[in-house]
């Protein structure tokens, strides 16, 4: 179980779904570092075999959407991280999401699980969201609705390498010199590095068994799309990149325009471009009252990119 405020923590055993995927694959070794027995919830396991942590942790082949399957992954787990969504964009999205969700949550609450932790994407309140956004807000709340003690972190663009929306950032700035683009480059985004956003992800489970909420992550700068392109550039040694937004272009169009000069596929980016198009800036540091920020200290973009293109 969670530990509560007074009790001395100890790491447990630890669920990760997702493991396969890039921040449930850089999660793994974090966790086992600080001493967790891990668990990972795969529908191949011949997958994780590559991974240098396999022989490190316990492999449960099978399927989130299999309630058999939930129960063998969640069976004597202290902490379960639900790192589950859609990019797909097919179906109803939504819908799948969110039964997904609620299937975890219960099967958790059966198993006794301690807390749930959960990474969502940064939103402000009140705005008219885009269906993959707002998906994931609502499976937090699901989460959060749920028996179990949940932590949902709330994070706008991840800055690594294999992190979809790094990868969308890069291969624009890098093809091309000069660019029409929407006109949510101008809007302020405050990203995260992925050492940064797997530190508050490990730390989310030593919270005390009381705390049920979200928290926004985020690192020390906020930038403008338009900024971060530029500050790219920079890094790389690039040229300053000409850019002109333009109010005509809509998400689908843009997609679709991400699509044709970069390796990320329109379905992918569509959910990506999406996001992009509210402002996002942390409004909260609370987690860091709990779990502390960084040893290292927030690291702030240019460092970020320096990281992600050694990797």
């Amino acid at each position: 179980m969670a530990p509560s405020a007074d009790t001395p923590f100890a790491p447990g055993t630890v669920l990760v779904t997702g493991a396969t995927g890039y921040i449930g694959g850089l999660l793994v070794p974090r966790l086992l570092d600080e001493g967790w027995t891990v668990r990972a919830l795969t529908r191949s396991a011949e997958r994780l075999r590559s991974r240098e942590w396999a022989d490190r942790v316990e492999v449960v082949e099978g399927d989130v959407t299999s309630a058999g399957d939930l129960r063998e992954a969640l069976a004597g787990v202290d902490v379960a991280y639900y790192l589950v969504h859609s990019m797909d964009g097919g179906g109803d999205l939504a819908r799948r999401d969110r039964d997904l969700a609620e299937r975890f949550a219960t099967t958790a609450a059966d198993e006794q699980v301690g807390r749930i932790v959960y990474l969502g994407g940064l939103h402000p309140e009140g705005a008219e969201l885009s269906e993959h956004l707002a998906s994931r807000v609502e499976v937090g709340q699901v989460l959060l609705d749920g028996a179990v003690p949940t932590a949902v972190l709330q994070a706008a663009v991840v800055l690594g390498d294999g992190s979809v929306s790094f990868d969308m950032l890069r291969h624009l700035t890098e093809r091309l010199p000069a660019m029409v683009a929407p006109r949510w480059v101008r809007n302020r985004i405050q990203p995260i590095a992925v050492d940064d956003a797997l530190d508050y992800l490990v730390g989310a489970a030593r919270l005390p068994a009381e705390v049920n909420r979200t928290f926004d992550i985020g690192g020390p700068e906020v930038l403008t799309y338009e900024e971060m392109i530029q500050r790219f550039a920079a890094v790389t040694g690039l040229r300053r990149r000409l850019v002109v937004g333009v109010p005509v272009l809509t998400p689908w169009l843009a997609s679709h325009w991400v699509g044709l000069i970069t390796p990320v596929s329109a379905d992918v980016a569509k959910p990506l471009v999406g996001s992009l198009v509210h402002e996002v800036v942390r409004r909260e540091w609370d987690l860091d009252d709990y779990v502390g920020r960084p040893e290292h200290g927030l690291l702030d973009f240019d460092e970020a990119v320096r990281r992600a293109m050694r990797s």
